[in-house]
């Protein structure tokens, strides 16, 4: 066979592979929307609302698309909606600041003024995420010894008022606003905005039990204790009480015979908690305030910062956030956009920012509804296509594309540990779930057995059937993708 045949017959057998390979792809493909159009006919999803889109990174082709593509409840997947235009805006390297001051004059060791805490929106003030930056009231009682302050013949001034005043946005449920993965964003925001409820169980069923501790203290708080023991081995006790107020009521139960039982709840106010806790530390080490706590606008000048402490760097914050889904972090990150923006933090105009921001990307954003940025909010919708491509301009247009991508769980770590590591291996999965009641969603990337990078989102609305058979006709969905 001479060199020119022999060059034609390779050509045409790498023709007829790669014909092969795109028809077997094709045919896996079919099977998949099949499976997806045969789930409207499964017990437990025939009446749920199913929106799926998944498409090819690197060629930027939609392989799957059901039909219609209907806005649905995201859930916690709307934190990377929130978390990708944060990280546009911000960048990866900005820290939260909060700012120790003071107005007036120090004369010998008495300061005649105001001590001013300034804050700046940081999420993750004594966060247990960051215990690493858990010392910043030492480090103020440091910078107030070090000026040989030993009386504040003033007040203590506690400034929140870089976002609204209302922390909680409008349409969360009132289940949901007492309990700790519903605090609200505050301009002050401290240990998390949470504070744990610790009870005692006795050893029958149905029996009272007792509170034993609250940690931290709650200034002020009155908690009105309803809660019973049970046979059920798993926490059903709920927190109830509006936001600002001090009046909590927790009901439900928690399993019996329990000597410490923790139930965690979100703190009323959160810049009150941090001005009892800062005022028992200054009096711990001798110095004396002689007035009041206010929550008022401080009076800033850069001559009298005492400290300046910054939050861990935005990449890490949004890591958090989208590997634990901390609700928190994600208001502070939508109520800091609307804050950069036009110098308030409101989550409606957060909201509206990230809608207008991705329109300039060129996205389509008819039928998207933000109400939050954590995505607790059943007001919340989006389409599977919408999110696919905000992933997609995340992986190939974004300069922070490996810090978003970074962000996200694998499997058997974060919110993926419920999903099987053999079907995923070599960390080919990193996504993000959404759960509520009668909705569950999964958005993020799958590489694939063939060397393709698929960005997918998978969401289901108002099923019937319980959450685990959800999780796993999404992960088999899954595994399928996988062997495209």
């Amino acid at each position: 066979m001479n060199r020119s045949n022999l060059l034609r017959k390779i050509f045409y057998i790498g023709i007829f592979y790669l014909c092969s390979g795109i028809g077997l792809a094709q045919n896996k493909t079919a099977t998949i929307q099949q499976k997806i159009i045969d789930w409207q006919n499964t017990p437990g999803l025939a009446n749920a609302s199913i929106c799926i889109s998944v498409s090819d990174n690197q060629t930027g082709e939609m392989l799957i698309k059901s039909e219609p593509q209907l806005s649905l409840v995201p859930a916690s997947i709307l934190k990377l909606v929130t978390t990708a235009t944060a990280l546009e805006i911000f960048g990866p390297y900005f820290r939260f600041e909060t700012t120790l001051s003071y107005s007036g004059t120090i004369r010998n060791d008495t300061l005649f003024g105001d001590l001013q805490i300034i804050g700046g929106g940081d999420p993750t003030l004594g966060s247990k995420y960051f215990p690493e930056y858990n010392n910043f009231q030492e480090e103020w009682l440091k910078k107030i010894q070090q000026k040989n302050i030993r009386v504040i013949m003033g007040n203590l001034i506690l400034d929140a008022t870089i976002y609204e005043s209302q922390t909680i946005p409008n349409t969360w449920i009132w289940e949901d606003i007492g309990n700790y993965y519903g605090a609200g964003a505050s301009g002050i925001s401290i240990y998390d905005n949470l504070y744990e409820i610790h009870l005692k169980s006795e050893i029958e069923a149905g029996r009272t039990t007792k509170i034993t501790g609250i940690v931290p203290e709650i200034p002020n708080l009155d908690l009105q204790n309803e809660v019973l023991s049970s046979d059920i081995n798993s926490d059903q006790a709920y927190v109830f009480g509006s936001p600002m107020e001090n009046r909590r009521i927790i009901r439900g139960t928690i399993p019996k015979n329990k000597p410490d039982f923790v139930v965690k709840s979100s703190v009323p106010d959160p810049a009150a908690l941090l001005a009892s806790s800062f005022r028992k530390k200054l009096s711990a080490n001798g110095i004396i305030v002689s007035g009041v706590t206010k929550y008022e606008k401080a009076k800033v000048d850069s001559s009298s910062q005492l400290s300046v402490i910054q939050s861990p760097p935005l990449r890490d914050i949004i890591r958090v956030t989208n590997y634990e889904s901390v609700n928190l972090f994600a208001e502070h990150l939508l109520k800091h956009l609307a804050f950069q923006e036009n110098g308030l933090g409101t989550t409606k105009d957060g909201c509206k920012f990230v809608v207008q921001f991705w329109k300039e990307k060129g996205l389509d954003m008819t039928g998207f509804f933000m109400n939050d940025g954590s995505g607790l909010s059943r007001f919340n919708a989006i389409t599977a296509s919408q999110m696919v491509s905000i992933l997609n301009f995340m992986k190939t247009k974004s300069e922070y594309s490996t810090e978003f991508y970074q962000s996200l769980a694998t499997v058997g770590n974060g919110t993926l540990t419920i999903f099987k590591n053999e079907n995923f291996p070599n960390q080919c999965l990193h996504a993000k779930s959404g759960s509520m009641t009668r909705v569950r969603c999964y958005t993020g990337y799958l590489n694939t057995d063939s060397g393709r990078q698929l960005s997918f989102t998978v969401m289901l609305n108002n099923f019937s059937c319980s959450q685990t058979e959800a999780i796993r006709k999404i992960e088999e969905l899954l595994v399928q993708l996988r062997k495209i």
